[in-house]
């Protein structure tokens, strides 16, 4: 058998680190940290982190003037990424979530055509159809019927959305910064959002959670935020974006086995089939990458 290289190992240990996030946060939320608490606390440590490396290797922060405007969207937008995530997985299922946040790749299209950054050929249209057939599928087998965990669900659905956004507003800045100092300067603007509008459960916070419960925010914090920032950057460099953003369409599928796994969690038939439409919805639409205007 062919051994794995250097970037095949960076890229799997990346999409691992994100699929196992999902069904760690899912159990901090459920085991005494309220959702903003955990927001402010994660936050604020790899901000903190990101600050120290990239001070450390660069000696700089140094965003030019012209991109604050690109800097501030970013921070915002993720900002409403991570309100979505924490609610998202403190109300539905992480298996359910992990199959619902499949459908970003097709959200970061659907946006970038808004944008006016991206023009999709018809085959798109099919996949789609497809994926929010299955996102749709998907919902319904979480609740029997939409109401139960509607707004877990719709938490989902915006945590996916938001993420396209925020792929798509720090491309420009990537071509200008590493990924250390956009981290170092992003995360931190966002930090001061969940901040502010987490302090009435940061107060009332009950810190006595046992060091199992602080392990697994430690873990969530240094692997899915800050080593997978490094990996997936890396792996970016080494094989582009297309061959990379593609073996990441394993990662909420892989999220979903580890929660039905480590937490016990169950998929019904009919969200079985949500997630297939979504994974072909998403491999119909990519056959034939989208053409930007400028191509």
């Amino acid at each position: 058998m062919r051994r794995p290289t250097s970037v095949e190992v960076m890229l799997l240990s990346a999409i691992v680190l994100w699929a196992l996030n999902l069904t760690v946060s899912r159990s901090i939320l459920t085991n005494g940290l309220q959702p903003l608490a955990y927001s402010t606390v994660r936050y604020g440590l790899a901000s903190l982190v990101f600050i120290v490396i990239a001070v450390a290797v660069e000696r700089s922060l140094r965003i030019a003037r012209a991109d604050f405007l690109l800097v501030g969207g970013a921070a915002l937008v993720l900002f409403v990424n991570q309100i979505g995530f924490v609610y998202a997985l403190k109300t539905t299922s992480a298996s359910v979530i992990a199959l619902i946040l499949a459908a970003t790749p097709i959200f970061a299209a659907l946006i970038g055509l808004a944008f006016g950054s991206e023009i999709l050929p018809r085959r798109f249209w099919l996949g789609a159809a497809l994926s929010f057939a299955g996102v749709g599928l998907v919902a319904l087998g979480a609740t029997g019927q939409f109401g139960a965990d509607a707004a877990g669900i719709m938490f989902g659905v915006l945590t996916a959305a938001s993420w396209a956004v925020y792929s798509i507003l720090i491309t420009p800045l990537m071509q200008r910064y590493s990924p250390v100092r956009i981290s170092a300067i992003v995360l931190p603007l966002s930090w001061i959002g969940m901040a502010l509008i987490g302090l009435p459960q940061t107060r009332s916070q009950d810190w006595q959670l046992g060091w199992e419960i602080w392990a697994l925010v430690l873990f969530a914090t240094l692997g899915p935020l800050v080593v997978t920032n490094i990996l997936w950057f890396k792996s970016l460099d080494r094989i582009g974006a297309s061959r990379a953003t593609l073996a990441a369409n394993l990662q909420p599928f892989l999220a979903a086995l580890f929660a039905v796994v480590l937490l016990d969690e169950t998929i019904g038939v009919v969200q079985v089939v949500g997630g297939l439409l979504i994974g072909i919805g998403i491999l119909a639409a990519r056959r034939r990458s989208p053409v930007s205007p400028g191509e």
